[in-house]
């Protein structure tokens, strides 16, 4: 599996990349892969809705676009890690993927000297009732898009703008936040991207460990 580094990218082409990537993975055209980046300001929601005030929303610099990919409202801004990930889960099952991502996410807020969690019936991780990262994952002929948003250095104003997640007992929070410094998205993608990817290859050991993050 390739981790690749894409710097800073507007989501909605970045959707129709991750759509194209994905049908080239079902096609065996492409290898499996995790996409690390950050979006410009930007609230995404997924099949179950869950936007407020699109009106406000646009008014403070936030586009707004509607995805497939599972849960409600979510916020993405500079300072915020994302991934996205493109993995055959046909075998194992889509539920054992998103407990190995949330598994290997926790594996490096952990190091990072930070109690993290999951929470029963609340996809994500958490520290206490503070939301750190979240997740969502769209399946297409047993291959998965979308993926991760682990909150890092941003600053977290666009949450304020939604319910994130539907989120009603806890709150969102940051690395920052949490420790009072932070690496920025691109100085952890590499730690991270390794971490995620050997708790999959815990699931499935045809996943290759070859970890070195290409940068485009």
């Amino acid at each position: 599996m390739v981790v690749t580094w894409r710097g800073t990218q507007e989501y909605g082409a970045t959707l129709a990349d991750q759509r194209a990537f994905r049908d080239g993975v079902i096609a065996g055209q492409r290898a499996e892969g995790l996409w690390l980046l950050e979006h410009p300001p930007v609230i995404t929601t997924g099949r179950r809705g869950g936007v407020g005030d699109e009106a406000r929303i646009r008014a403070a610099g936030y586009d707004l676009v509607a995805t497939e990919r599972g849960g409600l409202a979510t916020c993405h801004e500079p300072g915020q890690l994302v991934g996205y990930l493109f993995l055959d889960v046909s075998k194992i099952g889509v539920r054992r993927a998103v407990t190995a991502i949330e598994g290997g996410v926790i594996a490096w807020l952990r190091a990072m000297d930070l109690d993290a969690n999951v929470r029963e019936g609340l996809p994500g991780v958490w520290v206490g009732r503070e939301k750190v990262c979240a997740l969502g994952l769209h399946v297409k002929r047993g291959v998965t898009m979308h993926g991760f948003a682990l909150n890092l250095v941003n600053d977290l104003r666009g949450f304020d703008l939604i319910v994130p997640c539907g989120i009603v007992d806890g709150t969102v929070t940051s690395v920052q936040r949490l420790r009072g410094r932070s690496p920025s998205p691109e100085e952890a993608a590499p730690a991270v991207g390794a971490a995620v990817i050997a708790a999959l290859a815990s699931l499935r050991r045809a996943i290759a460990l070859d970890t070195a993050l290409v940068r485009e």
